[in-house]
């Protein structure tokens, strides 16, 4: 039996600081050809970069020394082929590299959204949707442009770091030893200051996801907003938040610029260095000019790339921030998932429901809200809930379709438990209609067609008409392609209502969950919604969440729940005789 997800209930175990992008190097395994295309037009590239320099000194020695016009018109030619070569060679790497980043980044996110989504809504009880937009948008986004520069960068730094060492050694070792003395203070440099520059992007990326989500927040509850005139103090919370996003930004870009003009200091002394000691070799003439400026240019395309790898150090620890949130999210495990081995539904499907002494909390430190709760709904039947506010009927009908998992106690559907039968089949058998329908901003087509993609036309507006919707819908401008607006800001209760209850015919479910469908609704829209339930409930296992008598009095039988427990139970008419709670229900 294991525990419900509760607000902070976590399924994952931390990750490694160094592990996250690691973990991306499975997910590149399908792009290996197009990566070693583009690896190898960066290798042909930097050849050709390295290359440059030998023939730099060969056109020196040509014009100053040989004085050949011939041979220096060659050697002009012969760089003029280089670089088209290697212009040829970084459009095609920098065009695999990119296409392919964009291919892995959309992946990864689509990835990141099916985890999203599966994930129960314990997960959500203590994240902000907000802030998980943020790592859907933001975070990747650091990880796309790391891929887009850091990878092609980092191999081209490496290649032209190692070749130039290994040129500049057959040049003039003596040389070598002064270039490379300053190799070791850049990696230190960069080790230190990579360190402070990931915890403060990640404190960064922390700041921008609590300020999306304190805008998501605000936004989706636009209208509460202006209705408590909150526009001012709203506005005035965001920019605080942007401010702290804005100082930790700050404090990022002081530690960036110190790196960058530390290294570059250290770097470019280096050259200084070598500058003077070549400079030396020449006045004793163990040096030629041309080979001076050759050694010179190899010292430069080290010393280059060696800070442009402390630098990109420095982006590298930025990413890794970025991917140690997103793969935190796709490790999250969702703690309501399918069994091992799914248990099929005996078929048809009759809708016989039950619960056994079940009890429910939370989470783990939380007090119980259901003990013992033992309710039984034959095929058919419709069976009311009632109780005052805080009972736990809504978390009664929450457990049946696995919202979250009872914590002790039974509950099966058709004699077999609920938590070995397949989420899919579970909740495919159990059609919900809210107090407040959620509809989504697409047409009212798309809308009730929610309840199954497949269903053609003619289905969807036998699904309207038998939920009293078909009538206003024919009135709107464009009928069933009219868009609703977000959460259907478009239509009235009574219609949203209508257009749930529509969703559900599509369904056609063996067990109904009503919860409050007509507690918001006005005279007229309760009387059309109350006369597309009845024709909903034929023949299905119903369980109704109701207050208004009007509801409760369809309902063959009535449990009253008090304190998340069992008090009542029988026929309404019954239970108004016995003068108990219902009764006391009733009459208020």
């Amino acid at each position: 039996m294991s525990a419900p997800e509760g607000p902070r209930a976590s399924g994952r175990a931390p990750l490694p600081s160094a592990a996250p992008l690691r973990q991306l190097l499975p997910r590149l395994r399908p792009y290996a050809g197009r990566l070693a295309v583009a690896a190898v037009g960066l290798v042909i590239a930097a050849g050709v970069g390295l290359a440059f320099p030998v023939v730099v000194r060969e056109m020196l020695d040509a014009a100053f020394e040989a004085r050949d016009s011939t041979r220096l018109d060659r050697i002009a030619l012969l760089l003029l082929g280089l670089f088209a070569l290697q212009g040829l060679m970084n459009f095609g790497q920098v065009y695999l590299l990119s296409s392919t980043t964009e291919r892995f980044i959309a992946k990864l996110r689509d990835d990141l959204f099916a985890q999203l989504v599966r994930l129960s809504p314990g997960f959500y009880a203590d994240r902000r949707v907000g802030e998980l937009m943020s790592r859907l948008t933001s975070d990747l986004t650091v990880l796309q442009q790391l891929f887009n520069t850091w990878v092609s960068e980092f191999s081209r730094q490496v290649l032209l770091l190692v070749g130039g060492i290994i040129l500049l050694t057959l040049t003039h070792p003596r040389l070598t030893l002064t270039t490379l003395v300053v190799t070791p203070i850049v990696v230190a440099v960069a080790l230190g200051f990579g360190r402070r520059l990931r915890k403060a992007t990640t404190g960064v990326q922390d700041q921008v996801a609590d300020a999306m989500g304190t805008a998501e927040e605000t936004l989706g509850q636009i209208r509460t907003v202006q209705a408590f005139t909150r526009e001012a103090e709203e506005s005035r919370r965001f920019s605080a938040l942007l401010q702290g996003v804005v100082a930790v930004a700050i404090r990022r870009a002081m530690i960036r610029a110190q790196f960058f003009g530390v290294v570059g200091f250290v770097a470019f002394g280096g050259i200084v260095a070598v500058l003077w000691q070549g400079g030396q070799l020449v006045l004793d003439g163990a040096l030629s000019p041309g080979a001076l400026i050759a050694f010179l240019l190899y010292a430069i395309t080290v010393a280059a790339a060696v800070g442009a790898l402390a630098a990109l150090f420095g982006n590298y620890q930025e990413g890794v921030g970025a991917a140690k949130r997103v793969f935190e999210l796709l490790a999250e495990q969702p703690r309501i998932a399918d069994p091992a081995r799914p248990v099929a539904l005996p078929r048809p499907v009759r809708g016989a429901v039950a619960f056994e002494s079940v009890g429910f909390r939370y989470a783990p430190e939380l007090p119980e809200v259901l003990h013992e709760v033992s309710l039984h709904i034959a095929p058919g039947e419709v069976v009311a809930l009632v109780g005052p506010s805080g009972a736990g009927k809504t978390t009664v009908a929450s457990l049946l379709p696995r919202f979250w998992d009872r914590t002790s106690g039974r509950i099966t559907l058709d004699g077999v438990d609920i938590r070995d039968l397949a989420l899919s089949e579970l909740r495919g058998a159990i059609g919900i209609v809210p107090q407040e329908p959620a509809l989504f901003s697409g047409s009212v087509r798309d809308n009730i067609a929610f309840a199954r993609a497949a269903a053609s036309d003619a289905e969807i507006e036998a699904a309207a008409r038998a939920a009293h919707a078909h009538e206003f819908i024919e009135r709107l401008p464009d009928g069933y392609a009219t868009r609703v607006g977000e959460r259907g800001v478009k239509l009235s209760g009574g219609q949203r209502q209508r257009i749930a209850l529509a969703r559900v015919f599509l369904r056609d479910p063996a067990v109904v969950i009503l919860d409050e469908a007509t507690s918001s609704l006005d005279t007229e829209s309760e009387r059309l919604v109350e006369a597309a339930m009845a024709e909903l409930l034929q023949g299905r296992s119903t369980l109704i969440i109701a207050h208004r008598m009007s509801t409760v009095q369809r309902a063959d039988r009535v449990v009253v729940l008090s304190g998340g427990r069992v008090i009542e139970e029988g026929a309404p008419a019954a239970l108004l005789a016995n003068q108990g709670m219902f009764a006391r229900l009733n009459a208020l």
